[in-house]
């Protein structure tokens, strides 16, 4: 009788347990993605009221992005920082990653950004899962599942009408904002797939800031940051610091830190947050309208994220 209580107690505190974890995940994941949203209609203010060059805002922010990532893994993970930093027959590797997964994808973005609207840009760098389900199905020598194929349908359907407004017979998305936007979705779907190796050698922050840093550094030469500084003034300066702190380096730690206690399959699900605070703050802060058309694309997107997993 005694045994009986004790275990049913125990199991009752590991339930308990187990839907805490769960519950502060879903609210990390949460609140990470919704930063990743307002980060991207930040960068469009700054972008669009300060003249800041898409460039010149890439560069910054993984430059500064990476040291933070380096320095938070040094403290929490000491050896594979110095284990990462003397693997030297891997600097061709970083580099390769550094460019193919964060630098074009940073500039990809923010090029997006500047071409159409923070919540649209936020729309098409969705369509990542497309270009990594169809990874998947070529390494598993596999064809898409029903529901995958209907994420595919919906997600083509919801790009076009993006890209015409409803009227097929015309292009209402800069052509521009249109390529670099699906420019990256390709990069962030390389970002998803290429780095997992290193990942799991490394950590997460280690190699994200191996990644960030040799990206930020490549691009110095070529944009010269110290030499073209933007006319800031306060505010400015805090949305500068709000999207290399907090809409880079924080957002992505808080949804890591999601992702280790609920999984990929919740995170992913609830990192549409991310697309739809995207959209809300480009609507309140930059004045933007979405017609009925982007709209629907918008949702048809976002219903693809939940069938393609």
């Amino acid at each position: 009788m005694n045994r009986s209580k004790k275990t049913g107690t125990s199991r009752i505190i590991s339930f308990s347990s187990d839907a805490k974890s769960i519950l502060v995940g879903m609210a990390l994941v949460l609140i990470g993605g919704a930063i990743w949203g307002c980060n991207a209609t930040v960068s469009k203010l700054l972008m669009s009221n300060y003249s800041v060059d898409p460039l010149w805002l890439a560069c910054i922010r993984e430059f500064f992005a990476g040291l933070l990532f380096l320095i938070a893994g040094g403290i929490m993970s000491p050896n594979k920082l110095v284990g990462a930093a003397k693997d030297v027959p891997s600097y061709p590797k970083y580099l390769a990653l550094a460019l193919c997964c964060v630098l074009v994808g940073q500039v990809s973005y923010l090029q997006s950004i500047n071409w159409t609207n923070s919540g649209t840009a936020t729309i098409l760098q969705s369509l990542n899962l497309l270009v990594v389900l169809a990874w998947v199905c070529i390494m598993s020598h596999r064809m898409p599942r029903k529901r995958e194929t209907i994420g595919v349908a919906l997600a083509f359907i919801g790009t076009v009408l993006i890209a015409t407004g409803g009227n097929l017979s015309t292009l209402a998305l800069p052509p521009q904002g249109l390529a670099w936007g699906l420019a990256n979705a390709i990069a962030t779907s390389a970002l998803s797939i290429m780095p997992t190796a290193m990942i799991a050698k490394w950590g997460n922050f280690v190699t994200n800031g191996i990644m960030f840093l040799i990206s930020g550094l490549v691009l110095c030469p070529f944009v010269q940051p110290w030499a073209h500084l933007p006319k800031f003034d306060v505010a400015s300066v805090s949305m500068l610091l709000f999207t290399v702190v907090l809409g880079t380096f924080g957002a992505y730690a808080l949804f890591m830190a999601g992702v280790m206690r609920i999984g990929s399959i919740r995170a992913t699900m609830l990192g549409t947050i991310e697309p739809v605070m995207a959209t809300l703050t480009a609507v309140l802060f930059t004045g933007v309208v979405f017609g009925p058309a982007d709209l629907v694309g918008f949702i048809l997107i976002i219903v693809m994220v939940f069938l393609v997993r």
